[in-house]
């Protein structure tokens, strides 16, 4: 059990400006390194609840050099957890009681990680049902477990693993071109 509240709110057209925001700031950071920057998770798609933490991807040209910007990222609020359980991965938090921002940073030749959150994320997008389904999941599982984040992760995790597959897989045909 957590003291942080699991919160799960309607969407916010604030989201796509915070995402604008912070992604400048990124790219101050990490110039040349970086080759793109994606809005991805929940806060990205249009009309779905969310946990109002804005997520963002860099995608960068070598992984390995990322830790020498922590001090910067540290200077803009965020916490360096280095790849936190995705190989591959530099992931930043911002906000310690109240989350605010994650960064998850990937190299461009980890195109299975990249192409997994941009999948879910256009997925989503253009699939109104899903991401109903999806919020009213997330909305029930913040209110039955408001201070434990594993069980509500716990709870959503048979669903996000089956999304995470049809959306693979649509993303990967020519459907979503």
């Amino acid at each position: 059990m957590s003291t942080v509240k699991v919160e799960v709110v309607g969407y916010n057209r604030d989201w796509a400006t915070l995402f604008e925001e912070e992604a400048e700031k990124i790219k101050s950071i990490l110039g040349d390194e970086l080759i793109e920057i994606h809005h991805i998770g929940s806060t990205a798609v249009e009309n779905l609840k969310a946990k109002p933490i804005i997520d963002i991807m860099p995608v960068v040209k070598d992984i390995e050099k990322v830790d020498k910007y922590n001090e910067e990222f540290i200077k803009l609020g965020y916490e360096p957890k280095g790849e936190y359980g995705i190989a591959g991965r530099r992931f930043f938090r911002k906000g310690s009681t109240i989350r605010t921002h994650h960064i998850h940073i990937f190299d461009i030749r980890n195109t299975y990680e990249i192409e997994r959150h941009l999948a879910v994320r256009d997925y989503l997008k253009t699939h109104p049902q899903e991401a109903y389904g999806y919020g009213e999941l997330k909305g029930k599982l913040a209110a039955l477990y408001p201070y434990d984040i594993e069980a509500y992760c716990n709870g959503k995790d048979a669903f996000v693993k089956e999304l995470e597959r049809k959306a693979l897989e649509w993303y990967l045909s020519a459907s979503h071109v």
